[in-house]
């Protein structure tokens, strides 16, 4: 995992994420990194949203963010996969209060975390230079 993907996910949580749609038409919506572990980049959302409906249809996805001067931007492409794993669940859950309002415990029979494979991320900037492309 690169620092400098990790590190702007971390100083910029919130990404747009893209997904197709069950009418085979992409959909965009606001989603939040959540953590990184043993490599990997995971986020979350309830099985009873349309979302997850798409991913398990079909799991490529892409996301981009931006930082707070709107100077830098990441576009990252990939992989959803479900994960079952309790400790992860319950550290996505201990860390983010919004998590912890909508879910109350890693225990939710609603709650699903993911995290992203064969990821292709590359960080953009104004400054003329080509991106900076990372493969994982």
């Amino acid at each position: 995992m690169s620092k400098e993907i990790l590190n702007f996910l971390t100083e910029n949580p919130v990404q747009f994420f893209a997904t197709i749609g069950m009418d085979n038409k992409p959909k965009v919506r606001p989603f939040q990194f959540m953590l990184e572990k043993n490599g990997k980049l995971f986020f979350c959302t309830s099985n009873q949203k349309e979302v997850y409906g798409e991913l398990t249809n079909n799991p490529y996805v892409e996301l981009c963010s931006c930082n707070k001067e709107f100077s830098t931007w990441i576009r990252i492409k990939g992989k959803v996969v479900f994960d079952d794993n309790l400790e992860i669940k319950t550290a996505i859950i201990e860390g983010n209060s919004l998590v912890k309002s909508i879910y109350q415990t890693a225990f939710n029979p609603n709650f699903e975390i993911f995290y992203l494979e064969n990821i292709e991320a590359s960080i953009f900037d104004f400054s003329g230079n080509p991106p900076k492309t990372f493969f994982f």
